[in-house]
């Protein structure tokens, strides 16, 4: 199975249980580690990390993407990042679904993006299935928030710090607390949160 096989397939949403899958899943996992720990471990120029991420994604980032290490993902192939994105120190991305930062999207410190989710019945706990988090255009996440699998977030919403979105966020409004829930609309007169 190539990552491209394992991409299509997650977006299905089966369940992650074969032999196949899991031998990808840790050969990928063991490649994010090896490119994170090199991330994470010295400081790098801005173009450097861009370099890293871009061998770590496997697809030529943007120019205008910013990343304040130490980031961390476990799988690191399923991230499609946007223009303008930016992402905070110590952010968890865990991508077997797929997570797209929309452009202008800006990720608080501390942020965790998990696409899997398992069974709650005991026998069937040990299989993950996969969804999709997608953030629209100008999405800000505040520091701490947990965005869980299936989500999309509307463009030029906020997710208020330390949030857990369990579900979808519509566009241009305020959503805060656990779980989450719609707090405002934004207005153009807006300023200050």
């Amino acid at each position: 199975m190539t990552i491209e096989e394992f991409k299509a397939y997650t977006k299905t949403k089966g369940p992650l249980n074969t032999a196949e899958i899991h031998s990808l899943m840790d050969h990928a996992s063991n490649e994010a580690r090896k490119i994170t720990f090199r991330l994470n471990s010295a400081y790098h120029t801005p173009d450097e990390v861009r370099t890293l991420l871009s061998e770590l994604f496997g697809y030529r980032v943007p120019d205008s993407f910013r990343v304040f290490p130490p980031f961390y993902t476990d799988f690191g192939k399923n991230i499609t990042v946007g223009e303008n994105v930016f992402i905070n120190a110590c952010c968890h991305f865990q991508d077997h679904g797929g997570v797209t930062l929309g452009d202008g999207s800006q990720i608080g410190h501390n942020v965790v993006f998990a696409t899997l989710n398992h069974a709650l019945e005991p026998e069937l706990r040990a299989i993950t299935s996969p969804a999709p988090i997608v953030l629209g255009r100008n999405v800000w996440i505040g520091s701490n928030a947990t965005i869980l699998q299936g989500v999309t977030i509307g463009d030029n919403a906020v997710v208020a710090a330390g949030a857990v979105v369990t579900k979808d966020v519509p566009a241009n409004t305020v959503v805060g607390g656990v779980p989450a829930k719609v707090i405002r609309a934004i207005g153009s007169s807006d300023f200050w949160i």
